[in-house]
């Protein structure tokens, strides 16, 4: 349907007879409209119900809008900062793929900005509820590998409230289990909560990996009652993927997973990021 390159990566739209219509970004699908509900209800619902009431937002990344589409389901929300660094990304989403963002770019509680993320927190002042980390995977020459460094967790943690938190995309849990046991390590380093899940995403052909560190709030006191309460409260309706039944269970890993977060020792940082395998 489309194929180019903007300054950062290549960018293609495919239909695809398993999958539907698929983003694909430097040769790696982000998002098809088959499964993509998965993953963004995955990476945004267990941050935003785990604070009680979550008003400011910020998305570094998420280009194709699924990741905010899902933040402004919750009415507690009075803004949200997008911010991507390649503005192609979100031109051909929101031609070919309208769906993923479902009029959320619209939306008059969104400021949409165009540029670096790790930039845009060295230079403003403002902090957030929650902070939720939606780009490409840490690839070598890629524009997102210094998004997962220690240095870049702890500018995120001066820019969250007291009891704020944040959760980011961590890679496949089986492709490249040492990259999310690496992440999950070096979270740890900067937050005194840190919790890792993951969810199965068919067009990725893997278990993929999510963490979710606070400040403040463990995902895991919430009650089955507490999630589904504050949903309904909150206007949060016709979810497909994220239910309050299934809050806890995301973070049940198995045990292949539980012991190589354990056991990892080594932490990202500028001078030493971690690389998922190509």
């Amino acid at each position: 349907m489309y194929s180019g390159r903007s300054k950062y990566q290549e960018i293609d739209v495919v239909e695809t007879q398993d999958y539907g219509l698929c983003l694909i970004l430097d040769g790696k699908v982000q998002s098809s409209l088959i499964d993509e509900f998965i993953y963004h209800e995955a990476l945004v619902h267990p941050a935003m119900v785990t604070h009680p009431c979550p008003e400011k937002v910020l998305v570094i990344g998420g280009g194709e809008g699924g990741t905010i589409r899902e933040v402004l389901r919750h009415n507690t929300v009075k803004n949200v900062v997008m911010v991507d660094i390649d503005e192609e990304v979100i031109r051909v989403s929101k031609t070919f793929m309208p769906q993923l963002s479902a009029g959320a770019f619209e939306d008059k509680r969104l400021r949409l900005v165009i540029g670096d993320g790790r930039a845009y927190l060295e230079r403003t002042g403002e902090q957030y509820d929650v902070i939720l980390i939606d780009v490409t995977d840490p690839l070598p020459g890629g524009p997102s590998y210094p998004l997962y460094t220690k240095q870049f967790y702890e500018l995120v943690k001066k820019h969250l409230k007291p009891d704020g938190l944040m959760a980011t995309q961590a890679t496949s849990v089986f492709y490249s289990r040492k990259s999310y046991a690496l992440i999950y390590n070096t979270l740890k380093q900067v937050f005194p909560v840190v919790r890792a899940y993951s969810a199965w995403v068919p067009s990725y052909a893997s278990a993929w990996g999510f963490v979710l560190a606070s400040l403040k709030f463990d995902p895991l006191d919430l009650s089955d009652e507490e999630v589904g309460r504050r949903l309904t409260e909150r206007g949060v309706s016709t979810l497909k993927f994220y239910c309050p039944e299934y809050h806890k269970p995301l973070f049940a890993l198995p045990l292949y997973l539980r012991k190589a977060l354990e056991e990892e020792r080594e932490v990202a940082t500028d001078e030493r990021p971690t690389f998922m395998p190509a």
